[in-house]
């Protein structure tokens, strides 16, 4: 058929094109008319055909002539069926069918678009998969709705899979509709300028859009400018399309603001480009990524009346340098509503056209081909006649990988062989020749960018040459002494399989990337004749087209993490995020300060992460530990109690508080405690704080979420109540008013209280209206913002029943999946929770008494994650499970083993859609039930209501006791765990610790004059009374004694403990003159006391030494610090009848005892004790934490202190003073103030000199005297160690906030 034929053909296929569609779009049918069926045989084209008959243009679907349809003379992964469509058209879906009446057809092909008919696009479906399902008889249609419709000319189908009892065969059908659009063309010395008309001021929103394809991988694509000296620049670069907003003609950072979108975006495609200016953000869109981005204030007023397209140009443009021009075509350029190409075409005077500018698309060719896998390789003929001149060999490449072989040869008549290839994104020569030492040469750096690079390799006269990216980039040389020529075969990317007859070898790993514009000696190689196998040969490669993707463009790294990628995956690199995984999609921090301490940890400074994988990010916050309830501190800007000041010309004093908390992240921590609250305080003379005499409001602060609400109410009192807590407690110093402060008093008074209402918190600022009148004095303390309780960590169900279950919303987790809970059971298995789409699912269970199963399918078919615990789970023991899913793998961890992974497919689907109720402790078919408990429940970081669930839903209970048996273990040094109905907490009373997990040492230091005598039980008997002695005594005798204290101490002899009896007995714990530690027991009081002496000496080094005595009977043993035990045996009574009291230090009641033991009970103990547990008294904690229950006596100084104690707790005790709602006291002294806020800085400079003095001169004396006497001396121990912690936001400089976090002074110096 002649030219002039096609050309007649195609006009009337459009035609008919228009006129079908026109038909189906006025039955309702958009854009979905048969494309193929109206075609002349002559649009068909294939790789080959097995007959006539069998031709492509009988590809038709629902069409029996010829042999009913298309086949190729093989069936292999190499052939194809094209269509030209005749036109530029928009393609929306795809039909398949085999060939007619026989046993061929199609299970799974590939799609592929083009303009040309060259440079083809592969079609994939989520960005990730290639291959379409087919046929599975020969007479069914299957069709297929593309998820985003395609603009092309040409349609190509490529086999992958057919019948295997027969062959490839196939018919086609593709829909759509005709596309129109108006295109102008740039040759990279031509350029467009239009003026414009400013946007209106009613408009809401500006807009530029355009599609563009070019070759040239940098050039600018339009340049906008306005006459506020506002610039917006569109500019490739590198592949990817930069926005630049500028203010002036300024380079600095602050006059730009830059974004970047894409990549590999000069594929020659098409590509669409959108920006959508509204007044403080914009949206830029690439293809189908959108970039949301708030723009600074200085660069929200475009106003822009001219623009340059594809050159940074203009009438009066004085800008030089490198050329930056656009090469390539622009469709449908539009700025606000506006089609500028059309007004180019109507020669518009608005329009300035500069060199060839042209309304077509006209396109160069160049064919590249894909090394797809490790098996890839390209085999081209060498010469066959030796050449005395020398040899060349070009090439131009791209891909992601750092290695792989780009070219080999052997040198003729096997003198050697040559390789070219890549090597940590370096290129490579090395040239073996036998009886030589290999030549080496290697040049250019980051050749694994995805950019084109090329490469040539050229011998001649000598002289050996390696160049890459020509001019501009790098260059090796050599001078070998031997002339270096190809050989009979050229091997690119990689070699064939062992076996064949070509000569190839190849040490390094094979190239994965696109080639293109291969040279032989200057001679271009005709890559369409390679692929019509009229040249050469290869294997796995994919010919006329480059399929490289940047599966880092619109990144699956989550939280910051940095992508990295090789030609088949991805890598996220989550490094200083906070985050884990695949994608760093976990957090690596728990989400509360409860959840930190049920893990063992006590008080500090630790990362939050209130949402877990949620966006708000981790922060640092100060957990205090130290109390049965664990508080969340979260400090602002002034904790500090602060002086008003009277300021000039204002008649109010007004406040504002910053937290050190974002504030996503305070939302949360407000939302998902039990209990917040906040110290308010107002101290006055004088100064009325919230009504005036006319009940007109004086103050108020503001408060609660976001930019908060005014509020009226004091610390203390309710919400809407206008009062404080005097006024809410009846007992304000004026019954008239309802604040202390507003009885106008010239005496101090104070309003103080807690603000509890969680609606109202935090407080953000404050404003005093009563503080200009003459004599007017106050100050204000705003506490920080204090949390306790996880809502979440103890939100528990209990199901009772394998039919139980509760039921939530679908679960959205399409491309990243998280789920997170603990649960114990006495069963053997059972479904924790599923949820169903149309095919996919997601299901986690324990699948036997040893065994949890994390599944789910996605589209690639169910995939299993297993964790064999190796120990029984249906132990009734709290156990965690954590599963994760995302696009690059799946995980599972139970408790603390390793965690199970199993990696999801390269190109696989990748979206889970779930459409079902989400099923919590069941199944929907109400089989495989759970039965237990399930705690903390969270998906994605968000925790399910499980107990408010659990109220309205039949078998199952809300919350699940007993955690003692999980959690029991946390409870040191003999404390008892005790449950709660949603907790648990420790029970110190047996222990001679304290704190909430008894872990906290008691130490005090003593002093020459101490004593600490505890009493076990008083005589009070009357004289009338017959009772035997024994008999008085009985429940006191004891026959075996535990004891156990740790000591410092630089005093020797000294007696650490003394316990006596009513029977002249004792036991005492001593250290002797020789600085050994001595236990004597007296049992008779008829003879004298036995002395059992240890071996380990020098005990009074002043160093902490820990002791632990038993006693049984006559058998006593002894064990210091880490040195082995030491057994004994008593020889006189095993009795220790009627005990009296337990003294510590000097001894003053110690009636008929020997000498030495009266010199040693008056010279006592001077050191530091800790931890004194005898049997289950500890004296030293009955003197220090309840001296008012307990029968103790406290002789001389006694001051808690910190022996340094090697036991769990390596933490300083923290003091806590909380204002617990009091309404305030009337006196006459001051507040006391922050000398900083309220003294000038004369006054502060004069006392810090004065401090520093006084101290510098107490360190001097102090460790004078610890070297000459030996010092009991507290320590400072940190929670968070300087180089792990980040300086903080704020700090707090006052005693006010000790009680917050650790400061200053909780430091104790005991000389």
């Amino acid at each position: 058929m002649d030219l002039w034929s096609k050309k007649v053909w195609g006009i009337i296929a459009q035609v008919a094109l228009i006129l079908t569609s026109l038909y189906g779009a006025t039955r309702g049918e958009v854009c979905h008319s048969s494309l193929v069926s109206h075609l002349l045989p002559s649009s068909f084209r294939s790789s080959s055909q097995l007959s006539s008959s069998h031709g492509p243009g009988f590809a038709k679907l629902n069409r029996r002539e010829g042999a009913g349809g298309w086949s190729p003379h093989s069936s292999d992964r190499y052939q194809w069926l094209e269509v030209d469509l005749g036109g530029r058209t928009q393609i929306t879906a795809v039909a398949t069918q085999g060939r007619y009446g026989s046993s061929d057809w199609l299970t799974a092909y590939l799609l592929m678009f083009s303009d040309t008919g060259h440079n083809w696009k592969q079609y994939r479906q989520e960005d990730s998969i290639g291959a379409f399902p087919g046929n599975s008889n020969a007479d069914s249609v299957v069709q297929h709705k593309l998820q985003d419709p395609v603009i092309a000319r040409y349609v190509r189908l490529i086999p992958l899979d057919w019948n295997p009892n027969g062959r490839i065969g196939l018919r086609l059908e593709t829909y759509g509709c005709p596309y129109n659009s108006d295109v102008v063309s740039f040759d990279g010395r031509s350029s467009l300028f239009y003026r414009l008309s400013p946007r209106p001021r009613q408009m809401t929103r500006e807009s530029i859009s355009l599609k563009f394809k070019t070759l040239r991988n940098s050039g600018i694509l339009l340049h906008a400018e306005g006459q506020s000296e506002h610039s917006l620049i569109l500019e490739l670069d590198k592949g990817k399309l930069l926005l630049l907003l500028q203010k002036g003609r300024s380079s600095s950072p602050d006059s730009q603001h830059l974004m970047s979108l894409g990549s590999l975006l000069d594929d020659q495609h098409w590509h669409h480009v959108a920006v959508e200016h509204h007044s403080s953000h914009l949206n830029l869109t690439v293809d189908k990524s959108t970039l949301w981005v708030q723009i600074p204030p200085r660069f929200s007023h475009w106003e822009h009346d001219q623009m340059s397209v594809g050159a940074d140009w203009g009438p009066d443009s004085r800008r030089g340098g490198l050329n930056r021009n656009f090469h390539g075509c622009m469709e449908n350029l539009v700025y606000n509503s506006l089609n500028l190409v059309d007004l180019t075409k109507q020669k518009d005077q608005r329009v300035t056209v500069k060199g060839n500018v042209t309304f077509s698309c006209a396109e160069p060719v160049f064919v590249a081909m894909t090394f797809t896998s490790p098996q890839s390789f390209l085999w081209l003929p060498g010469v066959t006649e030796l050449s005395s001149t020398g040899m060349s060999v070009g090439l131009q490449f791209r891909t992601w990988n750092k290695a792989g072989l780009l070219l080999n040869f052997d040198l003729p008549k096997q003198e050697g062989a040559v390789w070219l290839y890549l090597s940590k994104a370096r290129l490579h020569l090395q040239i073996h020749k036998p009886g030589r030492a290999p030549l080496e040469l290697s040049t250019g750096s980051a050749l694994n960018d995805g950019q084109w690079h090329s490469v040539e390799l050229i011998s001649r006269r000598g002289r050996l040459t390696v160049a890459v990216d020509g001019n501009e980039g790098a260059t090796a040389h050599a001078s070998p002494s031997f002339l270096i020529t190809t050989g009979v075969h050229l091997f690119f990317g990689g070699c064939p399989a062992e076996g064949t007859r070509q000569e190839c070898r190849n040490p390094f790993k094979a190239f994965q990337g696109c080639m293109r514009q291969l040279t032989v000696d200057s001679r271009p190689v005709d890559l369409i004749m390679v692929q019509q196998r009229l040249l050469g040969n290869y294997s796995h490669l994919q010919i006329d087209m480059c399929g490289i993707i940047d599966r880092c463009s619109a990144s699956h790294c989550e939280h910051g993490g940095s992508c990295s990628q090789s030609w088949s995956t991805f890598h996220c690199n989550c490094s200083s995020t906070g985050y884990s995984g695949a994608t760093c999609h976990s957090s690596i921090y728990e989400q509360s300060c409860e959840a930190y301490k049920h893990k063992g940890n006590t008080s500090g400074y630790y990362y939050i992460d209130v949402d877990g994988s949620g966006p708000i990010r981790p922060q640092l916050i100060y957990c205090n530990m130290t109390e049965d309830k664990t508080w969340m501190v979260i400090q602002h800007n002034n904790t500090e109690l602060t002086r008003v000041r009277p300021s000039l010309g204002k008649s109010q004093h007004s406040a504002h508080f910053e937290y050190t908390s974002e504030e996503a992240q305070l939302a949360a921590v407000i939302s998902q405690s039990e209990h917040c609250e906040q110290e308010l305080t107002y101290h006055c003379r004088k100064s009325r704080l919230l009504k005036m005499p006319d009940g007109s409001p004086l103050s108020w602060w503001v408060g609660g979420p976001g930019e908060g609400q005014v509020q009226t109410y004091w610390g203390g009192a309710l919400p809407d109540t206008q009062q404080c807590a005097c006024g809410l407690q009846e007992n304000c110093v004026d019954p008239k008013h309802h604040c202390n402060c507003d009885a106008d008093r010239t005496e101090w008074a104070n309003d103080s209280g807690l603000l509890t209402h969680k609606e109202t918190l935090p407080v953000r600022s404050l404003v005093l209206g009563d503080v200009q009148r003459p004599g007017s004095e106050s100050a204000y303390r705003v506490g920080p913002l204090r949390c306790h309780g996880d809502k979440n960590v103890w939100n528990a169900a209990f199901f009772d029943k394998e039919t139980s279950y509760l039921h939530f919303p679908t679960f959205h987790g399409e491309l990243s999946a998280d789920i997170s809970f603990l649960f114990k059971t006495i069963s053997s298995s059972g479904v924790f929770l599923e949820n169903l789409g149309i095919k996919d699912f997601i299901r986690i269970e324990l699948s036997s008494s040893t065994e949890v199963l994390f599944s789910f399918d996605v589209g690639n078919g169910p995939l299993e994650v297993h964790v064999e615990a190796g120990f029984p789970l249906n132990d009734n023991r709290w156990h965690r499970i954590r599963a994760e899913r995302n696009v690059k793998e799946a995980s599972l961890r139970l408790d603390e083993l390793p965690a199970a992974t199993q990696e999801a497919p390269t190109d696989g689907h990748i979206h889970l859609q779930l459409n079902s109720q989400l099923f919590i402790g069941g199944t929907a078919s109400r089989q495989k039930g759970f039965q237990g408990c399930i705690r903390a429940l969270q998906l994605n970081g968000v925790t399910l209501d499980l107990e408010e669930r659990a109220k309205i839903t039949p078998g199952v209970q809300a919350g699940c006791p007993g955690h003692c048996s999980s959690y029991g273990s946390l409870c040191q040094n003999r404390g008892r765990c005790v449950e709660r109905s949603n907790s648990f907490s420790c029970d110190c009373g047996p222990s001679a610790y304290t704190g909430a997990f008894c872990d906290r040492e008691v130490s005090a230091s003593l002093k020459p004059g101490t004593s600490v005598s505890y009493t076990f039980k008083e005589l009070t008997l009357n004289k009338s009374s017959s009772a035997l002695p024994s008999s008085i005594y009985s429940d006191m005798t004891l026959r075996a004694e535990n004891i156990s204290l740790s000591f410092r101490s630089s005093q020797s002899p000294a007696l650490l403990l003394f316990i006596g009896s009513y029977y002249r007995e004792y036991l005492a714990l001593l250290l002797n003159k020789h600085d050994k530690l001595e236990v004597r027991y007296k049992l008779d009081s008829s003879k004298d006391a036995e002395i059992l002496s240890s071996k380990v000496r020098n005990l009074a080094n002043g160093q902490l030494h820990t002791v632990t005595i038993s006693r049984l009977a006559d058998a006593v043993s002894m064990q210091i610090d880490q040195n082995a035990r030491e057994d004994f045996n008593l020889t006189s009574d095993v009795e220790f009848n009627a005990i009296r009291s337990l003294v510590l230090g000097r001894v003053s009641d110690y009636g008929e005892l020997d000498p030495e033991m009266v010199q040693l009970a008056n010279l006592g103990f001077t050191g530091c004790l800790s931890a004194v547990l005898f049997n289950s008294i500890s004296p030293l904690k009955a003197a220090l934490l309840h001296s008012d229950s307990s029968p103790v006596i406290i002789t001389g100084s006694l001051v808690q202190s910190n022996c340094g104690s090697t036991s769990a707790n390596t933490y300083a005790a923290e003091t806590t003073d909380h204002l617990s709602g009091h309404s305030g006291s009337v006196g006459t002294g001051q507040p006391l103030v922050n000398a900083i806020r309220s003294d000038s800085a004369l006054i502060g400079g004069v006392i810090a000199v004065v401090i520093f003095v006084t101290v510098s001169a107490l360190a001097v004396i102090g460790r004078f005297l610890y070297r000459r006497k030996g010092t009991c001396q507290s320590q400072e121990v940190k929670t968070v160690k300087p180089e792990d912690s980040p300086e903080l936001p704020f700090s707090s400089q006052t005693n006010s906030t000790q009680h917050n976090g650790p400061s200053e002074n909780q430091k104790e110096y005991f000389i």
